[in-house]
């Protein structure tokens, strides 16, 4: 399933214009005495805001700032092929893949697959603080003609596959906690690496490094090496999932 140039660079151009505005939370009842407000363009308004105390800082947790971080780019993503009648966008569920979900003539139609992916640089600034997960390995990945829940489509009917990362850095002084956010786009066996991204989750991880991911430097020389390995990863499944893929495989049979 390798990338569809054409959306490959839309994607790209699209997100080179994407400009982090994620500035806090807003608190209603601030300690403004003076309504209405005027304010002399975006970043003044901003500023009496923070001043009259109607800001509170985003999450610092790295798991809900990346939930944050990837809705307002998806939101950016819609917003982006809105208009546009030879694109068609849809979104996925919350917790569900893709987080996007791309089609339409200019892309040369089938369905690709977009997912969001945020990860916090560490304090050295030299990888991922902890490693980035690119699919759940025991249930769509590892059966891709399944109509899994919270997946769109089954797996093995993307014409491809993407993955949008953001790297940023952490600064709790700021109530929008993030800088440098760099953004890539990359096919996920890229970069991928041979471990789990977690002790406890069945999930494929990508490595860690931030040079080799955004030199696309995984683990893998080509895509076919990436799915044998993976598909064969003795991955454990939970009675729920056991649950689940026995319903499935009972209702293609039906």
């Amino acid at each position: 399933m390798p990338a569809n140039p054409k959306l490959q660079t839309w994607l790209e151009n699209a997100v080179s214009r994407y400009q982090l505005d994620l500035v806090a939370v807003y608190r209603k009842n601030g300690g403004a005495s003076r309504w209405p407000l005027i304010a002399q363009d975006a970043d003044d308004l901003a500023r009496q805001l923070e001043q009259a105390g109607h800001f509170l800082p985003l999450p610092q947790e790295p798991a809900a700032l990346a939930n944050v971080l990837e809705v307002s780019l998806v939101d950016f993503l819609v917003e982006a092929a809105a208009g546009d009648p030879s694109v068609t966008i849809r979104r996925g569920t919350e917790r569900g893949y893709p987080d996007l979900e791309i089609s339409g003539k200019r892309f040369g139609g089938g369905f690709h697959a977009i997912d969001v992916k945020i990860a916090k640089r560490n304090n050295a600034r030299t990888q991922t603080q902890s490693r980035i997960t690119l699919y759940t390995g025991n249930t769509y990945f590892r059966y891709p003609k399944l109509p899994w829940p919270g997946i769109l489509r089954p797996f093995q009917e993307y014409a491809s596959h993407l993955d949008l990362v953001g790297i940023y850095t952490l600064d709790e002084q700021l109530h929008g906690r993030v800088t440098d956010l760099n953004l890539l786009v990359t096919e996920p066996w890229r970069i991928a690496s041979r471990q789990r991204s977690s002790t406890t989750r069945e999930y494929i991880g990508a490595v860690m490094k931030l040079d080799d991911l955004f030199a696309g430097r995984g683990e893998f020389e080509t895509e076919a090496e990436f799915y044998a390995y993976w598909r064969k990863f003795p991955f454990k499944i939970g009675r729920a999932a056991q649950q689940q893929l026995d319903k499935l495989l009972a209702e293609q049979e039906d």
